[in-house]
């Protein structure tokens, strides 16, 4: 099935290097060294408040005023977590992210709602002249990237998607690397993300519906009764709030392979999935395998994963003509090929295991963040702005929907 790509590509394809150092000073104001930036939180949910909220809290010149959630116990949780860490003060809170946004005295917001929220809540801060942090992946749906893109740049807004390995050092230097040649020419990537979730068991917490507002948690998802169990994380696992593995693990290596190459759109996808462990728990497969195929750049990319089995763990292998390479998120290491000039190396700051899903010396994610909050100071583009967010995003879609409709699907203008 034939997409599009025109209108996506005129607002979504980027040359890495050359975004990064696109300057937005002309156009809104910069934050003088010493100016508190005010920053609110949408989405109070784990993600937020276990990684990203107290690690945002502890970036000099930020200043948490404002959160909101539609779960009772998660707002007052991100509210406690800003409190605690300032002793004093208060914090506004509300249900309704709009509420948020029309406050003068926000300048940014950071958004960990669910995937089917990512866009609306993006684009709403956008026009209502906010920077934005959102978490991957950017869009839901394919169509997406291009409303995204455009509200960035027609409201000229600082936006910084959360595919934190960009701002990892070693995956800096690895894209040096391969920019210097130590590759040669790219022909092929594996990337892979398994876990073992086995037994897989319905756990449906202890949250009752009258302490959520369950059609603003909705939104434009289909009107159904209250689900608890698809309410808290397991959202990402049902195709209306989410796309499973590939929009939740593989997009995070897609983006890395883009970051590294410089990749366009894959041209096709297709997918096989199955539901091994989940059956009847996920809508979307516990088991997947796509591979993605750029005929201009003579590339295929190949992901596979699963909750079934955690052998191969997280990382991706990219396989050029004179060496190879192996990157996760804390080492990365370079083999030559027979007869290549390539070196040996092997460098990264991880301490854990290869392949584990968080290297526990490796803080992504305040590197991620300081890079967004020193582009709202510079109002140069961040690392990984809208244009990298809709691009990774949409190689997921196209591999969803090759899964979907049992077929090879085509993106082509």
């Amino acid at each position: 099935m034939p997409h599009s790509r025109r209108r996506f590509l005129q607002t979504s394809s980027l040359a890495a290097a050359g975004l990064a150092s696109a300057s937005l000073a002309s156009s809104a104001k910069a934050f003088a060294k010493n100016d508190a930036i005010q920053v609110g939180v949408i989405g109070c949910g784990g993600r937020v408040s276990y990684q990203l909220l107290p690690k945002l809290l502890k970036i000099p010149g930020i200043k948490v005023t404002a959160v909101c959630d539609v779960v009772d116990r998660f707002l007052d949780r991100g509210k406690k977590i800003v409190l605690d860490e300032y002793k004093a003060g208060d914090v506004f809170t509300t249900k309704a992210y709009e509420e948020l946004l029309a406050r003068k005295d926000i300048d940014a917001v950071l958004i960990g709602t669910p995937d089917h929220w990512h866009v609306p809540c993006t684009v709403a801060a956008c026009e209502a002249g906010k920077d934005v942090y959102v978490e991957k992946p950017l869009t839901h749906k394919l169509e997406e990237g291009a409303k995204v893109v455009a509200a960035q740049n027609d409201h000229k807004r600082i936006v910084q998607v959360g595919t934190q390995q960009r701002s990892m050092p070693h995956f800096q230097q690895a894209r040096k690397l391969i920019q210097e040649g130590v590759l040669g020419e790219v022909y092929k990537i594996h990337m892979t993300w398994n876990r073992n979730s086995q037994p897989f068991r319905k756990y449906v917490p202890d949250i009752k519906e009258s302490e959520v507002d369950w059609k603003r948690f909705l939104g434009s998802a289909k009107d159904q009764p209250f689900d608890a169990y698809r309410l808290v994380g397991n959202w990402r696992w049902f195709w209306d709030f989410g796309g499973g593995i590939l929009t939740d693990l593989m997009v995070h290596w897609l983006d890395s392979a883009n970051y590294l190459l410089d990749l366009p759109m894959p041209s096709s996808a297709v997918t096989a999935g199955d539901n091994i462990g989940a059956h009847g728990v996920w809508e979307t497969p516990d088991t997947i395998q796509t591979i993605l195929h750029y005929p201009d750049r003579k590339l295929q990319i190949h992901f596979e994963g699963t909750f079934v089995n955690q052998y191969t763990k997280a990382h991706l292998v990219l396989m050029g003509s004179a060496g190879t390479m192996y990157l996760d998120r804390g080492h990365c290491e370079i083999w030559p090929e027979p007869r290549s000039k390539t070196q040996p190396a092997k460098f990264g700051e991880g301490k854990s295991e290869r392949g584990a899903d968080f290297d526990s010396n490796v803080d992504g994610e305040t590197q991620h963040l300081t890079n967004w909050v020193d582009s709202m100071r510079s109002r140069v583009k961040p690392i990984a702005p809208a244009e990298a967010g809709a691009l990774a995003a949409g190689g997921a879609h196209l591999g969803n929907l090759a899964y979907l409709q049992a077929k090879r699907v085509e993106w082509k203008g």
